[in-house]
């Protein structure tokens, strides 16, 4: 079995866990004889190609021939039509106004036919203009390969899943990572939430991370539930070793790290650290990471006047991830909506007693690790300063932690996402 595969990011240059679980994944899929295709933005070469081919959408040109580019355009139906149509058409009216936008807007297009467009595979500014590239692209990548069926992850890459799909009539599956309601509670960008239910209405399965995320996309995005099916994450813990650090401080450490966000609870973990360090002093309270929330976080922390106990350190990749869960007594993750999370399980294989949010997807494959609700920052509160005050409650919460998370493999996952390959395509 072939898989066509479209993602944002791949190891190493990642920006969250997207790109982790896209590895994890396709790790877990190999070991069951399915190859993937790999399609990312723009590639820099030094990904881990032992288990995925990477195609570079970068190095690819969109369409060689005006005559080809027709027939992508044609298909796809979905060029932005960017002038303001006239209010209050009739049926037939309206319909004819926009082939004459959809017209003028053909004619209008510029390209060199052979170019390439070079993306940043970022998430910046132009973000919207990337992702419809990406998907003429994606049309034009599903033309020159053969595969079975195609996989997109989360919305960045639904349009590009869904122009394969029409060039190619091959079955799409969605994978939702998050959904647009996990990043911005009710004040949804009306953009992203359009695309998210594009991919999932045009999907002949939808993935989601959890139970939670299912519920999300069945009730808000009103997806047939018989389509949506969950698939819990993993941790691939292969190349994970117990390490050594030597610690600049005497007091114990508490952390978060995760993007300094709304969807991240961040100030829950600021209110629950003021509370801890009425009791003990003894605790220093480490915020790793950055975001939107990051100067307002900063701003609380010297009105708290807590600052002597509190660190920020910026975003940290790679091996600095590792050294924090190794300097790290308690590890906190007080989510308001968490679609998964896998930093938890990172720490729990790092020895780290970990507490999380009853409002996270990995609440539901986790008993050993502690659950508050997000806003209640008396009990998280009460939950660290147990962890930090009674040695036997730690060391519990460790010892049953690492054996369930060890539990928790990508080549399980994989064979459900295999399952549900086979099942589509019989449906073909």
């Amino acid at each position: 079995m072939k898989v066509l595969m479209f993602g944002w990011e791949f190891p190493p240059h990642i920006s969250g866990g997207l790109g982790t679980a896209c590895d994890g994944l396709t790790r877990g899929l190999a070991k069951h004889q399915v190859e993937v295709l790999f399609v990312m933005p723009s590639a820099s070469g030094d990904e881990d190609q032992s288990a995925v081919r990477i195609i570079n959408a970068s190095d690819v040109a969109a369409f060689e021939t005006k005559e080809e580019a027709r027939q992508i355009f044609d298909k796809l139906q979905f060029i932005k039509v960017t002038s303001n149509l006239i209010p209050y058409l009739g049926p037939d009216e309206f319909e004819e106004q926009v082939d004459l936008e959809r017209e003028k807007e053909w004619s209008e297009f510029r390209i060199s036919f052979g170019q390439k467009f070079k993306f940043s595979g970022k998430y910046g500014k132009n973000l919207m203009e990337e992702v419809m590239r990406y998907s003429l692209v994606a049309a034009a990548i599903a033309r020159q390969n053969r595969f079975d069926v195609i996989h997109a992850h989360d919305w960045l890459t639904n349009m590009a899943g869904i122009a394969a799909k029409r060039v190619t009539g091959k079955p799409l599956v969605i994978h939702v990572h998050a959904t647009e309601f996990d990043r911005s509670g009710e004040n949804v960008n009306p953009q992203v939430y359009e695309l998210e239910k594009r991919g999932m209405d045009a999907a002949d399965r939808v993935i989601a991370v959890s139970n939670l995320t299912r519920n999300t996309i069945i009730n808000r995005y009103h997806i047939d539930p018989a389509k949506v099916f969950t698939v819990h994450n993993a941790v691939d813990f292969s190349s994970v070793e117990d390490r050594e650090i030597t610690r600049g401080v005497p007091e114990k450490i508490v952390t978060f790290l995760g993007r300094i966000t709304f969807q991240k609870g961040p100030e829950y973990f600021i209110e629950a650290a003021y509370k801890v360090l009425q009791k003990i002093q003894n605790v220093r309270f480490v915020m790793a990471g950055s975001g939107d929330m990051f100067n307002r976080s900063i701003r609380r922390v010297a009105k708290l006047g807590i600052s002597s106990h509190f660190h920020f350190t910026g975003f940290l990749r790679g091996e600095d991830v590792k050294n924090m869960f190794a300097y790290s007594d308690v590890y906190v993750m007080p989510s308001v909506s968490e679609p998964f999370g896998i930093s938890p399980l990172e720490a729990m294989r790092a020895n780290v007693p970990t507490i999380i949010s009853k409002q996270s997807g990995v609440a539901e494959v986790l008993d050993h690790a502690i659950k508050v609700d997000f806003w209640d920052v008396n009990a998280m509160a009460d939950a660290i300063y147990g962890l930090l005050t009674y040695p036997a409650l730690s060391a519990m919460t460790v010892r049953c932690g690492l054996e369930e998370v060890n539990s928790l493999k990508w080549v399980d996952a994989a064979l459900k996402v295999k399952e549900i390959y086979e099942s589509v395509i019989e449906e073909k």
